[in-house]
């Protein structure tokens, strides 16, 4: 089954957007025969990937369509329920494949949500009228604050290691000690607890920050809203007339950038965008992505003008949407290969224009989306591989694809026949602190831990053509190799590395990527996502006999009890 991760809100069946003002209101009311897969019953507000991918793109259309928005309220369309979690039957019939990506893609939009409220100044509110428990409590747990009803009966709950012999797949037992600072053992009791916690004691152990009585709760909920709205630096709701386009500071008031679908055209050897082109060598084992540099910097002027044509943005949703497409569609593509082509100093009038205006609510915007790309990149579970050749346009904003690559290659000087200069790798300001990884770091100050020197060196030719020699003496690529041996040797590394253990490789790759401190988010993916995707092999949770298999039918599942 192909998943498509595209959307837009004319074809939400799970989700309605309702914008009223600074405050917007995104209620799930999960259509219950629109599952993902056949037979699926999605009960009491319970998801599916499908549901998510909607979620997704709301989040992201906030951002963009709506800059007015400066509060956004999450809330259920039914009755004595927010959200049941994840859907059990469709975590049943998923592969061990299917799991681990929706819970990955689930993460990443937990994190999504915070990283709007972080820098985007759109606070995101959980308004749980009913029980929120698994996946439910998790997404109320990646707001800035929950507020529980309090009428005896709603609960707040992490059920999944009595009830489905797993853990709570998105971040929740990450965000109870590290975001919301809960007492380990109180932790530990909440999170063996089929029921859950309700009201005053849900409050007292920092689970939800407002409790609310039944009487109160319209008037509370929208009074919270305004409250959080009134924090926020994002532009304020349009005047009548609205401003002359262009106009787009923080603050100011805005006009928002609507995303229209993306103009691509898949088949079975690869996608076709505009501004990237994704080919597939199956025999091969691997995936080439080529992005396609701009022709021309627009005037500062121009920015808002172009809206999603804007090259940065297409650029990052048509990446964006590539990778989740290999991800989901195509695992027997263990190896992505980045590639460039255009002109470097285009790119760099693009940094430079970012750089500039910063302050512009577009702008920044578009700075954190692609932030989010590369992050996204980062914790795809592929082979890295970049190629910086004659005609690349690897400078700035794209050399982070050259520092994201598990190893980076560059080509030594001419071909033969060949006009078009020198390979050169161009860095700019923005490598150095606009795209953090999830540890904190840019990528750059993680290639160079424990060198500081190194960092200083390469500091000081920022914006300075780089040769494949200049380049590897600084240590910013793993090899340079001249036309002599180029195809030889790249052949060769794709070939060994097809020929090792996918497994091992997921392994080695996810532990060397993130070297440096450890945050909130490294714990998600590193420490979390590892134990889950261990703990979906298990006979425990999946077995005949396991948790997963037997829930609701009544039978109690049989557990090993040897401990591992």
């Amino acid at each position: 089954m192909q998943i498509d991760f595209a959307t837009e809100p004319g074809r939400y069946r799970h989700w309605r957007l309702a914008c009223e003002g600074a405050v917007a209101t995104l209620t799930l009311d999960v259509d219950a025969a629109g599952g993902l897969f056949p037979g699926t019953e999605l009960k009491l507000n319970s998801y599916d990937l499908g549901v998510d991918i909607e979620l997704a793109d709301a989040v992201t259309r906030l951002r963009f369509e709506h800059p007015e928005v400066r509060a956004v309220v999450i809330r259920s369309g039914k009755e004595n329920v927010f959200c049941a979690g994840a859907n059990i039957g469709a975590l049943a019939r998923a592969s061990h494949a299917h799991k681990v990506n929706f819970c990955k893609f689930t993460n990443e939009t937990r994190l999504a949500i915070e990283d709007a409220s972080a820098h985007s100044g759109q606070r995101y509110l959980a308004a749980l009228g009913g029980t929120a428990a698994g996946g439910g409590y998790e997404l109320a747990a990646a707001c800035d604050w929950i507020m529980l009803i309090d009428d005896r009966r709603s609960a707040v709950s992490l059920p999944e290691l009595p009830l489905l012999g797993v853990l709570p797949g998105t971040g929740g037992l990450t965000r109870l000690t590290d975001k919301r600072k809960m007492r380990r053992d109180r932790a530990d009791m909440f999170c063996a607890t089929e029921e859950g916690v309700r009201g005053r004691r849900a409050l007292d152990w920092r689970l939800v920050d407002e409790i609310v009585p039944p009487s109160a709760w319209e008037e509370r909920v929208r009074e919270r809203a305004q409250a959080m709205a009134a924090t926020s630096d994002r532009p304020h709701p349009l005047p009548d007339p609205p401003p002359l386009a262009g106009e787009g500071r923080v603050g100011a008031e805005a006009t928002g950038i609507a995303l229209p679908p993306l103009d691509r055209r898949v088949t079975e050897d690869g996608i076709a965008y505009r501004h990237v082109r994704v080919e597939f060598d199956r025999p091969g084992r691997r995936a080439t992505i080529t992005i396609l540099g701009p022709q021309q910097v627009p005037n500062a002027s121009g920015i808002h003008d172009e809206g999603a044509d804007f090259w940065p943005l297409a650029m990052a949703r048509e990446l964006d949407d590539a990778i989740l497409h290999l991800r989901s569609n195509e695992p027997e593509l263990g190896i992505l290969v980045f590639r460039s082509e255009g002109d470097p100093f285009v790119v760099l009038g693009y940094d430079l224009l970012l750089h500039t205006h910063a302050d512009d609510w577009f702008v920044r915007e578009v700075r954190l989306l692609l932030g989010r790309v590369f992050k996204r990149i980062d914790v795809t579970s592929r082979s890295l591989f970049t190629l910086i050749e004659p005609g690349s346009c690897f400078a700035g904003t794209l050399a982070e694809l050259v520092f994201a690559a598990d190893r980076a290659f560059m080509f030594s000087g001419m071909r033969a026949g060949d006009h078009r200069g020198e390979a050169a790798l161009h860095l700019s300001g923005t490598n150095f602190g606009t795209y953090l990884m999830g540890n904190g770091l840019s990528r750059i100050e993680t290639r160079f831990l424990g060198e500081p020197d190194s960092l200083d060196q390469v500091e000081k030719v920022i914006a300075e053509p780089l040769s494949a020699e200049d380049a590897e003496e600084l240590g910013l690529v793993t090899a340079t190799y001249d036309e002599v041996d180029w195809d030889d040797e790249i052949r060769l590394v794709l070939e060994e590395r097809a020929s090792f253990s996918a497994d091992a490789l997921t392994g080695l790759e996810a532990n060397l990527r993130f070297a440096g401190p450890e945050t909130m988010e490294t714990k998600i993916f590193g420490r979390l996502s590892a134990w889950q995707n261990w703990i979906f092999q298990r006979p425990n949770a999946v077995g005949d006999e396991g948790a997963l298999k037997r829930y609701g039918t009544g039978l109690r599942p049989r557990f090993d009890p040897e401990r591992v």
